[in-house]
């Protein structure tokens, strides 16, 4: 497998734009939809910025389970024991708002692991302890519950729906207290460089529109004699 064009020094640029600029610049390079729907930030302030893995649970099956439960050789464990430091989990807990994906037991293996945070459209629990690991946390909502009535952790590091967005293990996950972001692996470099064009032009604009005590629709949204005054486009 050929090696990632995720960087860190990619990640840490991604790091200092804002989630929303992400979200417009994927949408206009026609990968839409982007940005999960209810899933919200649990532990806010901040950014998460990270490789995704990925993980699917499936409703609880009595044949499924008795192939899938293997102890330490079952998918949330292959899962969370594939992430690096720095990575995200993703997982597709199919939009159960009631159901846990795993508690401050199952998921002390992210912290061991070094993974930066854990995103799932189903609920998240023992937030607290899990937030003590130092992990960022995005969520459907929270619950006492586990999971076992309503879903059960089926396959590992294969392309999932989060939120209503298609994940492959490689994307870029980019997440604020806005919501989460899904940047393909595909085009996140394109997409930080369209990121930081764009954002250097807002700054200039607004100090534009300062300056001249005007409203922001003369210069905003920005056009193209705006944007050619950004050092990377050159004249």
């Amino acid at each position: 497998m050929a090696d990632s064009v995720i960087t860190p020094e990619i990640i840490e640029r991604y790091k200092n734009v804002a989630g929303a600029t992400v979200y417009s610049a994927v949408r206009a390079m026609g990968y839409e939809p982007c940005f999960m729907r209810d899933v919200h930030a649990f532990t806010p302030g901040g950014m998460l910025v990270g490789r995704a893995k990925t993980l699917r649970f499936v409703p609880p099956r009595k044949d499924i389970i008795a192939e899938t439960h293997r102890g330490a050789d079952s998918p949330e464990y292959q899962a969370m024991g594939s992430c690096e430091p720095g990575d995200v989990l993703v997982i597709d807990g199919m939009g159960k708002k009631y159901a846990a994906i795993g508690g401050d037991v199952k998921l002390l293996q992210l912290k061991i692991q070094g993974a930066a945070g854990l995103v799932t459209d189903a609920s998240i629990r023992d937030l607290a302890i899990v937030a003590d690991y130092g992990l960022k946390v995005f969520a459907g909502g929270r619950t006492p519950m586990g999971g076992a009535d309503e879903i059960d952790p089926f396959e590992a590091n294969v392309t999932i729906g989060c939120g209503g967005v298609a994940v492959r293990p490689g994307d870029l996950i980019v997440a604020d207290d806005d919501g989460v972001v899904v940047v393909p692996e595909c085009i996140v470099e394109q997409v930080i460089d369209w990121v930081e064009e764009h954002e250097w032009a807002e700054e200039h604009i607004k100090g534009l529109i300062e300056a001249e005590g005007v409203a922001p629709g003369k210069y905003y949204p920005p056009q193209e004699d705006v944007l050619k005054l950004y050092p990377g486009r050159g004249s």
